[in-house]
């Protein structure tokens, strides 16, 4: 947690706030405190989501379906209903405020994703437990007719008495349509999402199970069962490959994970049945005498009672509309809080936090050309052809099209390097101009498809190079990709870094003037470099990891 900051507000409707607990891309989250002495979590929207009335509108539904599924927010452990104490119970809401705001109940205890990377493995006995809890809090919420569809590591929270299941932004009705084509549908995680999910075959309870399982078996081996370097990988495993388990998951516990895990959802247990396989005399029976290894224990003890030293500020500000700054990114010490909806909320980084995982991608698609909230975007990220091709697969031949997408496993991209334009001689292309200016053959518009390192299509790329030297602008790039009647957008302006004949390597940035596709585009910078080829063509590639680093042949417009 970090404290205010200077244009934060003090009070959001009846809560103080103490500190800043992070930030995601719909909005900021703080702690507080409610008049009665209760420790809540508050989110507030960024500000210039509040204009969209389409948005408040989801915002309301999206509170009145969080609020059926948190129950009374008290543990089974400590008698409370035994299905609802699994989950952060949504306390109070305003979707009708200047700035909407939402409150949930504070858990205080460190994602799995975060216990396992600094504990290791956790032990038969709490795997048990935590499988139990959550699957009883997965019946319950089936039982509503929701569908949570993104249970994974960083969304099942630690606490002393029991285990937590967050972030039902993306639950949606089973009797629900949501498809990758709707504006702002998150369809989950890779390498935690089911099969179904993945192809767009439509998603019911079972595709929660398989997530389940999945989440059981990172916990039990400290390893995800569908490992991979790319988030394309991922997919590709989670639909054709069997999971890898390896050998420290046995007996029971490795049988009801896999079944969990089988690539037909009609043959997953139902989350009432695995809950009592995991625990005949239910998931309480087992947090009641501890569930928790030693450390652990002790981690989560510490950060409660820092928790009681807390005070506000002692000059809060008004409530009001908060003027938020870019979302911080990164991760630390503290809990992880659920949100209503959109991503999972990013904790603030401490001082002594290193730098932030890589994560699981939330797959997006947005058919508004809005800013994102940081009002710049740049290439397409790895997940816009993801989300491609579970568009495709759903719409034309299912597994068999998303197997060609995807390829059999070798490396499509053209990564050869191809060879600089020379003169019969050998020397220099005639013309040619100094290194620290852009030679004259490359000048001018190029377009053509681009393909990233897992051979996944990256959509079209448009560039213009102009005149300039060594540290002017002299790129504009656009990539597009038009899927269904979605079409996503992103711009960038390069910088020349070095030049000479054949060959010109650009250092790009977002274009701060075109603002891309919202959730689409990725940020930061990469190096670009771009070859001539011996039959005049243009190869281009990128070394940026979240776009995929993705290739292509570009072809001169206008002769």
């Amino acid at each position: 947690m970090q404290p205010l900051e200077v244009g934060d507000p003090g009070v959001i409707g009846p809560y103080r706030l103490l500190g800043r607990l992070g930030a995601g891309g719909m909005g900021r989250v703080y702690l507080a405190r409610s008049e009665g002495g209760r420790t809540v979590a508050v989110k507030v929207v960024h500000p210039h989501f509040a204009l969209d009335e389409e948005f408040r509108a989801r915002f309301r539904r999206e509170v009145e379906s969080a609020r059926r599924v948190g129950g009374d927010g008290v543990s089974p452990a400590r008698g409370g209903s035994r299905a609802w104490g699994w989950t952060a119970p949504v306390l109070d809401a305003d979707p009708d405020a200047p700035v909407p705001w939402v409150a949930t109940g504070y858990v205080s205890g460190p994602p799995l994703a975060q216990a396992v990377t600094e504990h290791g493995p956790l032990p038969e006995h709490t795997v048990r437990a935590l499988g139990a809890g959550l699957a009883e809090a997965l019946a319950a919420v089936h039982a509503l007719g929701l569908v949570h569809r993104d249970v994974k590591p960083s969304n099942v929270l630690l606490a002393l008495d029991g285990p937590r299941l967050i972030d039902f932004g993306i639950a949606r009705a089973t009797d629900g349509t949501a498809s990758l084509t709707s504006t702002g549908v998150s369809v989950g995680s890779p390498g935690y999402m089911a099969p179904e999910q993945i192809l767009g075959k439509g998603v019911s309870g079972a595709a929660d199970v398989f997530s389940l399982g999945a989440v059981l078996a990172y916990a039990a081996t400290g390893a995800a069962p569908f490992p991979g370097g790319s988030s394309a990988a991922l997919l590709y495993k989670v639909v054709h490959e069997e999971p890898e388990l390896g050998g420290a998951l046995t007996g029971e516990l490795r049988d009801l994970v896999a079944a969990c895990l089988a690539k037909d959802p009609a043959a997953r247990p139902a989350p009432a049945e695995l809950a009592g396989r995991l625990a005949p005399g239910g998931a309480a029976a087992l947090v009641s005498g501890g569930w928790l290894p030693g450390p652990l224990v002790e981690r989560v003890s510490r950060d409660a009672v820092r928790l009681l030293d807390l005070e506000p500020p002692a000059h809060p500000s008004a409530s009001g509309p908060v003027p938020f700054s870019t979302p911080a990114v990164g991760a630390s010490g503290g809990p992880v809080v659920s949100g209503v909806f959109g991503p999972p909320i990013d904790p603030v980084p401490t001082a002594d936090a290193g730098p932030p995982p890589r994560k699981p991608v939330s797959l997006s698609v947005s058919t508004t050309s809005e800013p994102t909230a940081t009002g710049r975007g740049r290439r397409l990220s790895c997940t816009v052809a993801l989300a491609v091709a579970g568009a495709l697969a759903a719409v034309t031949v299912g597994g068999g099209y998303l197997l060609g997408l995807f390829g059999t496993g070798r490396d499509h991209t053209d990564t050869a390097s191809p060879k600089p334009t020379t003169s019969a001689s050998g020397s220099a292309p005639e013309g040619a101009v100094p290194a620290s200016g852009v030679p004259k053959e490359f000048l001018g518009t190029w377009k053509g498809p681009t393909r990233e390192a897992q051979g996944v299509p990256h959509g079209d790329l448009t560039v213009v190079i102009t005149r300039g030297r060594a540290g002017d602008d002299v790129m504009r790039l656009t990539t597009t990709l038009t899927v269904l009647t979605v079409t996503a957008e992103c711009h960038a302006v390069g910088r020349l870094t070095s030049a000479e004949p054949g060959r010109l390597t650009v250092t790009d940035r977002s274009d701060p003037k075109r603002p891309g596709s919202p959730g689409m585009c990725t940020a930061g910078s990469a190096t670009l470099t771009f070859t001539l080829n011996e039959d005049g063509t243009l190869h281009y590639q990128s070394d940026e990891a979240a776009a995929g680093r993705p290739s292509g042949t570009l072809t001169k417009q206008g002769g």
